[in-house]
């Protein structure tokens, strides 16, 4: 019994490590408030505008106005669209310099992690400092990702053991990694209460 506990436990090392390594990671939390920073667009005050329809089936409504001008956003169907406030047409995404003027001025508020916005690709923009930063057009927001959050995601993906990116052998894998812990205490406790008696 001793034996299997030892090579059980020599087994367990490397899971050991990782949830100790990045148990002491999630604790401490250093650099969690950039790498998962808020991006917000920049927003100018709305000024007057154009009346709506009172015959539609919109569940939600919002107004912005950003560098570009003026945003219609409207909730159909439980699905985000922005439209034309003229025409009420489903306004399509402006091109590659406009995106990038409009990104520019969103991260204006911090130069230090963003740097300047240089090549856009598909509702991406990266950034001199190399942040991605995916554009919702439809709801007009942003969302950042550096090289600072992929390092975190990995370090979560470390302490859940999900080693393959493969959801379901991940999730086998932390259930025998939790039963092979529990399998290991019960060995211990068990050669304890032998050896008090003995």
């Amino acid at each position: 019994m001793r034996k299997f506990h030892r090579y059980l436990g020599l087994l367990m090392l490397l899971p050991f490590l990782g949830w100790a390594v990045t148990g002491v990671f999630f604790f401490v939390k250093p650099g969690y408030q950039s790498a998962y920073e808020p991006l917000n667009i920049k927003s100018y005050p709305l000024g007057k505008l154009p009346e709506l329809p009172e015959s539609n089936d919109w569940q939600q409504v919002r107004w912005i106005r950003s560098i570009l001008g003026l945003h219609l956003l409207v909730e159909q169907d439980g699905k985000w669209q922005q439209l034309d406030p003229d025409t009420l047409e489903p306004r399509s995404m402006p091109d590659e310099a406009s995106l990038l003027q409009m990104v520019n001025d969103a991260i204006s508020a911090n130069p230090d992690r963003y740097g300047n916005a240089k090549t856009v690709s598909e509702q991406k923009v990266l950034t001199d400092t190399n942040i991605n930063i995916s554009i919702d057009w439809h709801q007009m927001r942003l969302r950042q990702k550096g090289d600072d959050t992929k390092f975190i995601n990995t370090m979560y993906k470390v302490h859940y053991l999900q080693w393959t990116g493969i959801k379901f052998v991940d999730r086998v894998l932390g259930v025998v990694g939790l039963g092979l812990v529990v399998i290991l205490g019960m060995l211990g406790l068990v050669m304890t209460l032998r050896s008090r008696k003995a």
